[in-house]
């Protein structure tokens, strides 16, 4: 009847019941052994109204900006990530920091610890960008939004040497595809144990996988290696490719019914989240140097850097 709708109303808009949910109103007046009517009549009661939605005031939903970066060179954009490395001892892991040329997919540091912050992502920024002396203005650094990366030294560093930062969106890992896609490489070898001893073997282990890395020919850059197109490579390579098609072509015109073929050169340009207008799209990517500061080792790759 009207009069039981507006006692549902009147209670449920009362100062006690203002914000509980209907269920909690009703179990209440039950419990002191008060029965206007059953929980379905309470909520088609409100339903009518409108205020069957959540109570209590809610936040809204945050809105974070779609990035867009296109790396067209070496060091225009870095791309780094932290992931974990199993150990024999269940539940304990070893972190990997990873940074990457978005360009050319070169590892350009590394780093293992046990541990995950703010400072060991200092120290290992702070070697590689002044190992690389890259001009205030040039390079940006994307990265998600896990605490070392929002961590305020860290900000402070890439500051201080002139980076612009850029972030992903959270729980949206297609903004870091790089470096996830080299971290899923990176455990998808088939030499990759599944889990380490210790920190050496870690970090053993993973000075053979980047230096086999930088040389391996990688789809995403037309199969050409992080390190041809890191150091400016890509001429000698691609005239050594056109040579080799040009003899076969030669000696074999019947296997080509298009004609002559052409040697590929990798995409002028990668990008993160692509804007309209813009073709390349995939993007990911020695020896090693290692520098100790603090006790904790980073790996930085030997050799010139354009």
């Amino acid at each position: 009847s009207e009069p039981d709708r507006e006692q549902i109303l009147e209670l449920a808009h009362s100062e006690p019941y203002r914000d509980a949910s209907l269920a909690v109103i009703h179990a209440t007046e039950l419990n002191a052994g008060r029965v206007i009517a059953s929980l379905s009549t309470f909520h088609r009661v409100l339903r009518a109204d409108g205020e069957t939605r959540e109570r209590r005031a809610q936040r809204a939903p945050g809105k974070h900006a779609v990035p867009h970066l296109l790396a067209d060179r070496p060091h225009a954009c870095w791309s780094w990530d932290i992931s974990k490395l199993p150990t024999l001892e269940p539940g304990r892991y070893l972190n990997l920091y990873l940074i990457l040329d978005l360009y050319s997919r070169y590892v350009i540091a590394w780093m293992i610890s046990a541990k995950e912050n703010g400072a060991l992502a200092r120290h290992l920024f702070r070697q590689a960008l002044a190992r690389y002396d890259i001009p205030d203005g040039q390079l940006t650094v994307h990265q998600d939004r896990g605490a070392p990366m929002i961590a305020g030294t860290f900000r402070d560093l890439l500051e201080r040497f002139g980076v612009a930062r850029s972030y992903s969106r959270p729980r949206v890992s297609n903004d870091n595809a790089a470096s996830e896609s080299l971290f899923k490489t990176v455990k998808y070898s088939p030499d990759y144990p599944g889990r380490f001893a210790d920190l050496d073997e870690a970090r053993a282990w993973m000075t053979r996988f980047v230096e086999h890395y930088q040389e391996r020919p990688h789809e995403g850059i037309a199969f050409y290696t992080p390190a041809d197109v890191f150091h400016g490579r890509i001429d000698a390579v691609h005239a050594r490719r056109q040579a080799g098609l040009d003899a076969h072509f030669a000696d074999h015109p019947e296997r080509y019914p298009h004609g002559a073929p052409k040697a590929q050169r990798p995409p002028a340009a990668m990008a993160i989240n692509p804007q309209v207008g813009i073709t390349v799209i995939d993007a990911i990517g020695g020896t090693a140097q290692r520098e100790t500061v603090s006790g904790t080792p980073v790996w930085l790759p030997t050799g010139t850097s354009t």
